[in-house]
């Protein structure tokens, strides 16, 4: 596969910045997890998929580039974990209880994954997204989207500039919407997976699995009108 389908499994454009690169990697692995996402297999099989693109794009890259990301990172005053070490590209396609049990680890210590400052936020602000995003990250895990969202919105609400709520207020509406088709509760699915896109219409890695949940969600309704005669 070409670096250009790597970058797009990321949901970034292509030749974009080691920093971006490991910016989204860290946010869809959150989103897409084994432990956050239970008995979901797509969800499985876009962390693979995530997990892979990682560790090709981040064996691809210019050394100085990697080098730079580590620098520059060292010098700020949020606590970063140490770089993933990513192995070689597999030849075959990995399982996916493997990829969860191994990069499980990383994902478990989410308080040791950096988040980026707010644009223009005090240290207070900081403080406030860190513990939000742990608090989101609960709630996700329990299903309880409804308090997600509401979350969600209050944070887009006092930090609209900040790319990473974006995400999260996008990924949050996603989550949510993919788990109403599971309960045939299409309409309000729709207007979930409707709200996610427009919350972040440039994410590509959203775009793919929105488009793959609006297909289902047009069979379901398909499948739903013979029932409704």
């Amino acid at each position: 596969m070409t670096l250009a389908h790597h970058y797009r499994i990321l949901g970034l454009r292509t030749g974009a910045s080691f920093d971006n690169v490991k910016l989204a990697y860290r946010n869809l692995v959150r989103l897409y997890h084994p432990d956050v996402n239970p008995g979901d297999q797509l969800a499985k099989e876009k962390f693979i998929q995530v997990t892979q693109a990682y560790q090709a794009l981040a064996s691809a890259l210019p050394p100085e580039m990697v080098a730079a990301h580590r620098v520059s990172s060292s010098t700020g005053t949020t606590k970063i974990a140490p770089d993933p070490k990513p192995d070689p590209m597999p030849t075959h396609q990995v399982s996916t209880q493997a990829a969860a049990h191994r990069f499980a680890p990383e994902v478990a210590k989410d308080t040791e994954l950096p988040l980026n400052p707010t644009p223009g936020g005090s240290e207070v602000d900081q403080t406030l997204k860190v513990n939000s995003f742990k608090q989101l990250r609960d709630l996700l895990g329990s299903q309880r989207f409804p308090r997600a969202v509401a979350l969600v919105e209050g944070l887009a609400q006092r930090f609209p500039e900040d790319p990473e709520i974006r995400q999260w207020h996008a990924l949050t509406y996603y989550r949510w919407g993919h788990d109403l088709l599971s309960t045939d509760n299409l309409s309000k699915a729709a207007a979930c997976l409707k709200k996610a896109r427009r919350v972040d219409p440039y994410n590509k890695s959203l775009r793919q699995a929105l488009q793959h949940d609006f297909q289902r969600l047009e069979t379901l309704q398909r499948s739903s009108v013979p029932r409704a005669q």
